[in-house]
């Protein structure tokens, strides 16, 4: 039986372009709507029935549920998801909770009074989807977080491995020839598989690699705020002169790093070096320019709206992991000693 991604692969156009087509939407040039009616009559489709009846008994939103007040590359995920699918002629809503909040219980009440027929997840805590998750019905979406081991069928997810890219960062500093690394962001204790514990655990392995000891008093927790960075950074170089960089679990973060290196009479570079991780466009633009670990925004978005999309007509496919490459973003934030 031919399905939407079948028509999408032989048009040549995207899931989202079908979907508008299949959907009667008006934003679709005569030209691209009659190849895609082409492929269909070639491929006899007939849209899922279950999927056709559920979409005609309710108007609801697909909702993004952003885990995180001030985390600015969650916000950017989700500018180019809504693009994606304002494109697709699908309504959206937006939900922010606190990066410390349950997530999933969130997604439950808005469940119950708003019935969306799809969620994305934009940051996650693998604890409340394993305790809660079964009781959502919808296809949904995790983005920066892995739930394949968690194995729901109507759960997909989309990642960058976070602990490779800390420790490919940990590796690039200690290459620079620093050997004091501080690490700063992310919960103290062990989260169930948030990103910052997720990261801390690269830097940890990394460190040992290189033939360091892991020290304690050179982590400090912090939220993933430009504010936090500032306060862990003051903390850290309070309790540790001889620290030569420091690793920013986010880019946020090391923004409030440098500021807190500006504000103790230091130079960044020239005393302490800063590394980032998400690959911020606006820390391109900040002096110093920070040299990140880059996470391709463009692709969790695209691949993660496809797959809700699909998932919509299809709801009987099986969910996709997917992990996307990251890449080293130099800048002028870390010196070589």
């Amino acid at each position: 039986m031919a399905t939407i991604k079948d028509i999408a692969k032989i048009s040549g156009y995207s899931i989202g372009t079908v979907s508008r087509v299949l959907n009667h939407h008006p934003d679709v040039s005569e030209k691209t709507k009659q190849r895609i009616e082409e492929v269909i009559r070639e491929l006899n489709y007939e849209p899922n029935s279950n999927a056709k009846m559920l979409k005609q008994g309710s108007n609801s939103a697909i909702t993004l549920i952003i885990r995180g007040y001030h985390n600015l590359f969650l916000q950017n995920i989700l500018e180019e998801m809504q693009l994606a699918l304002r494109k697709a002629g699908e309504p959206t809503s937006v939900a922010f909770v606190d990066e410390n909040a349950n997530e999933v219980q969130a997604a439950l009440h808005l469940s119950a009074s708003m019935r969306p027929k799809g969620f994305f997840f934009l940051g996650g805590n693998l604890g409340d989807f394993r305790e809660y998750f079964s009781e959502i019905s919808v296809p949904s979406v995790l983005l920066t977080n892995s739930a394949r081991e968690l194995d729901f069928p109507n759960l997909s997810s989309f990642t960058t491995d976070d602990v490779a890219a800390a420790a490919y960062a940990i590796h690039y500093l200690y290459d620079c020839g620093h050997r004091t690394i501080g690490v700063i962001g992310g919960a103290a204790g062990n989260t169930e598989s948030q990103a910052g514990y997720l990261r801390r655990q690269g830097c940890v392995r990394a460190l040992r690699e290189c033939g360091l000891t892991p020290e304690d008093d050179l982590y400090v927790p912090s939220r993933f705020s430009m504010e936090g960075g500032y306060t862990a950074t003051r903390e850290l170089l309070g309790r540790r002169h001889d620290v030569t960089a420091v690793f920013a679990l986010s880019d946020m973060i090391a923004i409030g790093a440098i500021r807190a290196i500006r504000d103790m009479g230091l130079d960044c570079p020239g005393n302490i070096s800063v590394m980032g991780f998400d690959g911020l466009e606006i820390c391109q633009f900040g002096v110093p320019r920070l040299t990140t670990i880059r996470q391709n925004v463009e692709l969790l978005s695209s691949i993660s709206v496809s797959n809700l999309l699909l998932h919509l007509h299809y709801p009987q496919n099986g969910p996709t992991h997917e992990i996307v490459p990251f890449q080293l973003q130099k800048g002028e934030s870390v010196a070589k000693i």
